[in-house]
């Protein structure tokens, strides 16, 4: 099992940059596929980001381009790179993992906030 926790979201314009970081404890996430979700009030929670054991990853439309998910095994720690923010960027973000043979994403962390203004 993993513990997770964010950090890096803060405040930006709309165009500027952050990077948010997601540090990892208990066990090795070697053999953890890895993803970044967010969720903005009043929304459903929707995927942004995923990297799998091979750092293969993968983007949804609406940030491709602006956001690149790497992992880093032997700090134990998920970045996410989120360029050119626009102020539908604003949500709070998560970071999740799942075993590499489970479907589901059990665990999670607590959230950081990304507020993008005009």
């Amino acid at each position: 099992q993993v513990q997770l926790v964010e950090s890096g979201g803060g405040s930006v314009q709309a165009g500027g940059s952050l990077r948010l970081s997601c540090a990892a404890s208990g066990a090795p996430i070697t053999t953890y596929s890895l993803a970044w979700f967010r969720q903005a009030p009043g929304k459903e929670r929707e995927p942004v980001a995923f990297i799998d054991t091979a750092s293969t990853t993968f983007y949804p439309g609406s940030v491709k381009g602006r956001f690149t998910i790497s992992r880093d095994n032997a700090k134990k720690t998920l970045y996410l790179q989120m360029n050119s923010l626009k102020p539908e960027d604003t949500a709070m973000y998560y970071c999740a993992a799942r075993p590499s043979w489970s479907a589901e994403y059990n665990y999670w962390g607590q959230g950081t906030q990304v507020t993008v203004s005009s």
